[in-house]
């Protein structure tokens, strides 16, 4: 069955209209016709399922059949990603949102992109944005990621001490499996944490510098002894958190 979005202020009419780019693509390429169900998500924990009214290029609606409402999961985990180069960070926040990433942060970091200005901030959210709504309708999640403005690593820290748990990927010594961080938490307060923030870095790792200061507030994490790129560290990390948080519900 096929998923569309729509915004939350939008889906409060009933019948529900698509918007002409997604009228287009479902007419032209799901061909998608008058009778058929499809899903509708808004990102904000609703899930409906409708049925095709009228389908226009410009313009379809949809008649809602049944409303359902989707909990959140029981833990937020938020991603402080350095900004990765190239295609790695679309990547990134593709797979964060099927991993059911609570939040996503762009950290702005020496070694990520360093021709980084203000007047690419604008267009680089909004096509991350476009990627989260885009991977919700493929892996079926209600819930959108929260998706925030780029930040310096002292502005992210400061960000991250909303969290009960911050970690930090790295290949320091003292690193530990994130298992034993989260049993340490759950032994001192009764449970485990129910907001978690992880850090990981751009190719070649953060400064020594930005380290120093992540690591005032987070604890290290090893992922093993291969270095991994910066897109598989987050696919790791946001798993491997998934899994330790759900086993503990």
């Amino acid at each position: 069955m096929h998923r569309f979005y729509i915004p939350p202020a939008d889906c409060h009419n009933n019948p529900l209209r698509l918007s002409p780019a997604e009228s287009k693509h479902a007419r032209s390429v799901l061909r998608l016709r008058e009778g058929d169900r499809v899903v509708v998500l808004n990102g904000a924990g609703k899930e409906l399922l409708c049925q095709a009214a009228e389908v226009r290029n410009d313009s379809t609606t949809l008649e809602i059949i049944q409303e359902n409402s989707v909990p959140p999961l029981p833990f937020e985990i938020t991603l402080y990603q350095a900004v990765a180069k190239g295609k790695a960070m679309d990547f990134i926040v593709q797979k964060a949102t099927e991993l059911g990433a609570h939040r996503v942060v762009p950290v702005l970091s020496d070694r990520s992109v360093p021709d980084w200005d203000d007047a690419k901030t604008a267009a680089k959210v909004e096509k991350w944005r476009s990627i989260c709504i885009e991977s919700i309708k493929q892996c079926g999640s209600a819930w959108l990621p929260k998706l925030e403005l780029p930040m310096t690593p002292k502005d992210a820290l400061a960000d991250a001490r909303q969290s009960a748990l911050s970690l930090i990927a790295t290949l320091q010594p003292d690193s530990k499996h994130p298992r034993e961080h989260i049993d340490a938490h759950a032994a001192e307060h009764g449970l485990a944490p129910s907001k978690l923030a992880i850090w990981v870095g751009p190719e070649g790792d953060y400064t020594p510098a930005e380290i120093n200061i992540i690591r005032t507030g987070a604890l290290p994490i090893t992922l093993g002894p291969l270095v991994l790129r910066s897109e598989t560290a987050a696919i790791y990390c946001l798993a491997v958190l998934n899994y330790e948080l759900q086993a503990r519900q």
